[in-house]
């Protein structure tokens, strides 16, 4: 028993220093631990009080900071990635950078109200915290530290060798001309209408599904949400709850738009409501029912820049 034992922790040792020490995936996860840590440096290096917006990657490709900013007259950094970020993990990078008199505005996908915590212990920023942010592991629950401690298996393994060979022979990552790339604001720029038009066929085919008011309301995402509201409360950090964007012809049930209101107006945070509900026509998108084109992405950001002016700077 005592040799099994000693062979199981030494298996258990070798596994977390090759996942925590060696292998890496640097072009999956490394692009978004780039895009992560470019938008914390944005924004601890303007000077409050900014205006931070938070979600998936509807807030980069929907959200336009660079069009916000100088309308609101106030730094702006786009912080969203991508909804397997977790919320927690995204909360406890941007906690420190806000200060008092700073904004927080979050049309957070509908998803990420409703994602699990195993599915969150697992996601994205489990592998890049093991590789590089124990920091940040060790400030989060227990289970988020054996996700992160298990979240590797053998496919990860493989992807880790396949993508630093590719590095190493200096492989050209052709993203930036397919889908387009990140300004200084932490935006996404470059999806135009004609980088669109691949997706026409997609989009017209795609029948978004919306989550009900009563998985809103017991979401483990919606528990994050609330616990940051109070954080942001005794912080003197004001938290706008939005909505993201989507398709005209698939709007959000009216009962889960107003379970996710009193997400934010039963915490005493605010919650914008714009007059088309964030919803375009399909045209107006680039590739998914959460991402607007890149003129609609700037049409959009003025629309949002003005309605939150009138909240933070009522007449």
């Amino acid at each position: 028993m005592r040799r099994l034992a000693c062979a199981c922790a030494a298996s258990l040792l070798l596994y977390l220093a090759v996942f925590a020490a060696l292998l890496d995936r640097p072009l999956s996860l490394g692009f978004l631990r780039a895009q992560i840590e470019a938008k914390l440096a944005r924004g601890a290096s303007v000077a409050s009080p900014k205006l931070v917006i938070l979600a998936g990657s509807n807030g980069p490709y929907s959200h336009r900071c660079e069009t916000i900013e100088p309308l609101l007259h106030r730094p702006c950094v786009n912080g969203g990635v991508a909804v397997g970020i977790g919320l927690d993990y995204l909360f406890a990078r941007w906690e420190p950078l806000l200060h008092p008199g700073d904004v927080v505005y979050l049309p957070l996908e509908e998803d990420q109200y409703t994602r699990s915590r195993a599915a969150t212990a697992v996601g994205p920023d489990a592998a890049i915290m093991l590789r590089h942010d124990w920091a940040t592991l060790v400030r989060l629950a227990p289970d988020r530290w054996l996700g992160a401690l298990f979240a590797a298996d053998l496919r990860g393994a493989l992807s880790s060798l396949i993508e630093i060979g590719l590095v190493a022979t200096r492989f050209h990552d052709p993203r930036g001309e397919t889908t387009g790339s990140m300004n200084e604001w932490g935006d996404h720029v470059g999806h135009t209408v004609a980088l669109a038009s691949v997706s026409v066929p997609v989009l017209a085919a795609v029948n978004p599904l919306h989550v009900s008011a009563a998985q809103v309301r017991a979401g483990e995402g919606t528990a994050m949400v609330v616990d940051f509201l109070a954080w942001a409360r005794a912080h003197q950090v004001r938290v706008v709850g939005g909505l993201p964007t989507g398709f005209a012809d698939a709007p959000i049930p009216d009962e889960t738009v107003a379970a996710i209101a009193s997400v934010f107006q039963g915490h005493r945070g605010c919650f914008l409501l714009l007059p088309n509900r964030s919803r375009y026509k399909r045209s107006a998108f680039f590739d998914t029912a959460e991402h607007l084109n890149e003129p609609a992405q700037i049409a959009h950001s003025r629309i949002v820049a003005m309605a939150l002016g009138d909240i933070l700077d009522p007449e």
